[in-house]
C-alpha cells in the first residue's frame, strides 16, 4: 500500500520523458514508476491518489545557497558593489532583526521557493533555531548553519548557537533537516576565530559553509595579508578536513581549484547574485571539468532578488556560453542537474535529484498545457529555456504534498501578507 500515487502524469528521468507514467512513493521514497495503465492495483490500495494529467514531474530544484530571511529587504538596497551593499544597508538594518521578524521572513522565501519549485534549500543567517522551527512547520527540506562572524562581539556565543543547532536538530525526520557551522568569509572570520570553528568541525563531525572567493577585492586582501588565495588559505588552517560547501568561488585560480577538487569541496554558484552585486562570473565549465561538484543558489532575494531556482539554471545554461563562446559551455541537461541532482550531492544527499525508485519522494508537477511549452519537442530543454516558474501546479517534499493546485498548504498566505507588510513599516524607519 502505497501512501501516495501520482497518475497520469508525464514523468522525466535521466534517460528521458516518460509518457503517461505513476509514480508510487511510501515512506517518503519513490517505490515504482509505472506505466499508467499497469497501475491500476495500485490505484485501489494507495492511500492518496494526485491525478497529474496535463503535467510533468520533475525533480525538486536544490537551492544551495541561500540566507532566506532576507526576503524581507528584498528591493531595498540595490545597484552596490558587495561590500558598500553590506556595510551601508544590509548590516545596519539586520542589526534590528529578532526572532518574530526571522519567522516571517523564512515563511515568505518558503513560501515561494514552494511555489517555483525548490524543495531543498541551503540556509546561512541569525535566529537560526527559529528557521529550523519554520523548516519543520512548512515540510520543505534544509541544510542550514548559523551564520558566524569572528569580527562580531557575539562571536563566541555564535559558535555555541551553532553547535545547539547541530545537536538539536542535524538528522531531523530523516535528514529533512541537516546543520553545517556557517563561517560567513574570510574579511569577517580572522584566522583565530576560524581555528576555533574548524576545532568545533571536528568536536562534532560537522560540515563548513563558507562564502569564499567572491569578490576580487576579498582575494586581493587575503592574498596582501597571507601571501595566498582564500581557498589556499583556508586549506592550510585545515577547513576542507570534512565536508565542505563554498558559496560562490567567482575568483579561483588552477591550482584552487586542484585543492578543490582534491578535498571535495563542492560549490554553490551563484549566477545572478553574482552579477547584480558585479563580483564577476564564476569559472563553473572549468570546476566541472576538473570534478568539482557544483549546484546552484539564489543567494539572498536582498542580492538578486529572487528566491527562483529555475532562473538559475537557465543563466548557469546561458551565462557561460557567452563567457567562452560556446554553445556546449553548459548544455541543458548539465545546467539542470546542477538546479538538482549536483546540488543535492554537494549538499549531501545521495538519493535525491532524480526521479527513481530509491530516491526521496521531492517532486515537482509543472503544467505544461501554457503555449510557452508548445511543441514540446524536448521537455527538459523546455524547463531549462522556456518554462516559467509559474507554471508549478504541484510541490511534493519526502512524499507529502506542501503546495496542491498552487494553493500552499502548510503556510497561511495571507496572515504572512500582513507581517510581512508590517515589517516593511519597521525596517522603514
Amino acid at each position: 500500500m502505497s501512501d501516495l500515487l501520482i497518475t497520469n502524469v508525464d514523468v522525466l528521468t535521466d534517460e528521458g520523458v516518460l509518457k503517461n507514467h505513476a509514480i508510487e512513493i511510501e515512506n517518503g521514497y519513490i517505490t515504482a514508476i509505472l506505466k499508467d495503465s499497469e497501475a491500476i492495483k495500485a490505484k485501489d490500495t494507495a492511500k492518496d491518489v494526485l491525478d497529474g494529467k496535463g503535467q510533468l514531474a520533475a525533480p525538486g530544484l536544490v537551492n544551495t545557497h541561500t540566507h532566506i530571511a532576507m526576503g524581507l529587504f528584498r528591493n531595498y538596497a540595490d545597484d552596490l558593489e558587495l561590500m558598500e551593499w553590506l556595510e551601508t544597508a544590509i548590516w545596519p538594518t539586520e542589526a534590528k532583526l529578532n526572532d518574530d521578524y526571522v519567522r516571517y521572513g523564512t515563511q515568505l522565501g518558503i513560501a515561494e521557493m514552494l511555489r517555483t519549485g525548490t524543495t531543498t534549500f541551503s540556509d546561512m543567517y541569525f535566529f537560526m533555531n527559529t528557521t529550523a522551527e519554520v523548516v519543520k512547520e512548512t515540510g520543505i527540506r534544509s541544510v542550514l548553519s548559523r551564520g558566524l562572524a569572528g569580527v562580531s562581539p557575539t562571536a563566541d556565543q555564535a559558535l555555541v548557537e551553532n553547535a545547539d543547532l547541530f545537536r538539536t536538530w542535524n538528522g531531523f525526520d530523516n535528514d529533512r533537516i541537516k546543520v553545517l557551522l556557517g563561517p560567513h568569509a574570510p574579511y569577517t572570520c580572522p584566522d583565530a576565530y576560524m581555528e576555533k570553528v574548524i576545532s568545533l568541525s571536528h568536536e562534532l563531525n560537522c560540515g563548513i559553509h563558507m562564502h569564499l572567493s567572491e569578490t576580487k577585492g576579498e582575494v586581493e586582501n587575503v592574498m596582501k595579508a597571507t601571501g595566498k588565495t582564500p581557498i589556499a588559505h583556508m586549506h592550510d588552517l585545515g577547513l576542507f578536513w570534512n565536508t565542505t560547501l563554498a558559496a560562490h568561488c567567482v575568483h579561483v585560480t588552477d591550482e584552487d581549484m586542484a585543492i578543490m577538487a582534491e578535498n571535495n569541496v563542492a560549490v554553490a554558484h551563484n549566477p545572478q547574485s553574482n552579477l547584480k552585486l558585479a563580483s564577476g562570473i564564476a569559472p563553473v565549465p572549468e570546476m566541472i571539468g576538473k570534478g568539482i561538484t557544483v549546484g546552484l543558489g539564489t543567494d539572498g532575494s536582498a542580492s538578486n532578488n529572487n528566491a527562483d531556482m529555475l532562473e538559475e539554471v537557465r543563466l548557469a545554461a546561458t551565462l557561460h556560453k557567452a563567457r567562452l563562446y560556446d554553445p556546449k559551455a553548459i548544455p541543458a541537461q548539465a545546467a539542470w542537474h546542477m538546479g538538482t541532482v549536483e546540488g543535492a550531492k554537494a549538499l549531501g544527499y545521495t538519493d535525491l535529484g532524480v526521479l527513481a525508485k530509491g530516491y526521496r519522494a521531492d517532486i515537482v508537477l509543472y503544467d505544461v498545457t501554457s503555449m510557452h511549452w508548445m511543441p514540446r519537442y524536448n521537455d527538459l530543454a523546455a524547463l531549462v529555456y522556456s518554462a516559467n516558474s509559474s507554471d508549478v501546479n504541484t510541490t511534493i517534499v519526502g512524499g507529502k504534498v506542501l503546495m496542491k493546485d498552487k494553493e500552499l498548504l502548510t503556510i497561511d498566505e495571507e496572515k504572512l501578507r500582513a507581517e510581512i507588510t508590517k515589517a516593511q513599516e519597521y525596517f522603514s524607519n
